[in-house]
């Protein structure tokens, strides 16, 4: 049995007290806040796109990564027990995917795995 990877995208927006606070001071919150969060769950990975400057809607997106849902859960519940959810980011939106989730349904090759059409 194949193990299912999910991949969850997660729209923030930046809040004006996260912003006006200073780079080290923001740097400093994640190492010590979100940081030990990442790491107690580690089966789930992180990364984070900057969007701010190419649309006004959202600041920023984190893309999350992981075979373990129950583990995905403790990072986002954790997340939600500090200030990084409301106060410095506003989470709008969570999309969940399965990559190339289509072409295993149909039992084909997936276009963003082998050769393209066209």
């Amino acid at each position: 049995m194949t193990t299912q990877t999910y991949t969850l995208f997660m729209l923030l927006k930046t809040t004006r007290q996260w912003l006006d606070q200073e780079p080290k001071t923001r740097f400093a919150f994640i190492k010590e806040k979100v940081n030990p969060i990442l790491e107690a769950h580690s089966t789930v990975s992180m990364r984070f796109f900057d969007t701010e400057s190419y649309t006004a809607r959202i600041s920023d997106i984190v893309v999350w990564e992981t075979s373990d849902l129950v583990a995905y859960q403790g990072v986002i519940k954790g997340l939600r027990d500090t200030i990084f959810w409301d106060r410095y980011f506003e989470v709008l939106e969570i999309i969940p995917a399965v990559e190339d989730g289509y072409a295993a349904y149909y039992a084909m090759t997936p276009l963003t795995g082998g050769v393209q059409a066209g």
